[in-house]
């Protein structure tokens, strides 16, 4: 089941490989998560001191009157993944000058999973193309449902 999506990926950049990670969250964060108050617009992931991070991920508060004022809903969280993936990224992001962004949020059984994709931005001509090509998709597909 996937819990939020950041459409604007597939749109922005060329995707040129993804991870599956785990996500350090507290308790109330994964009741919110699976409650569909997370947001990954505008979110990308860090790699700091050996461990990687995602900013600007939100999510908001699970009751609002419960929490606490110190909680952060734009706090940066620590995902999980393995030393040989993490080298593996950081030596493509210094080397290629490429980015990393959280594509999905989703559940794997009872464990709340993360999927960020090594991405390569999109210039405009591009996103035209793309625009294009959905639009001819659109309308052959118009098409054969009115046959």
């Amino acid at each position: 089941m996937i819990y939020a999506e950041n459409a604007k990926v597939r749109f922005d950049y060329t995707i040129l490989d993804e991870y599956e990670a785990g996500i350090e969250l507290l308790g109330h964060e994964v009741k919110s998560v699976k409650k569909g108050g997370v947001h990954l617009v505008g979110a990308h992931v860090i790699i700091r001191g050996g461990e990687i991070y995602v900013v600007g991920m939100k999510i908001d508060p699970f009751q609002v009157g419960n929490m606490s004022p110190a909680y952060d809903p734009l706090m940066t969280r620590k995902l999980l993944l393995h030393k040989k993936e993490i080298v593996q990224l950081l030596r493509d992001v210094e080397t290629t000058g490429n980015t990393i962004v959280p594509v999905n949020l989703y559940a794997n059984g009872r464990k709340v999973k993360i999927k960020i994709a090594l991405v390569k931005g999109k210039k405009l001509h591009d996103k035209r193309e793309t625009l294009k090509k959905r639009d001819n998709e659109r309308d052959l597909r118009r098409e054969y449902k009115i046959r």
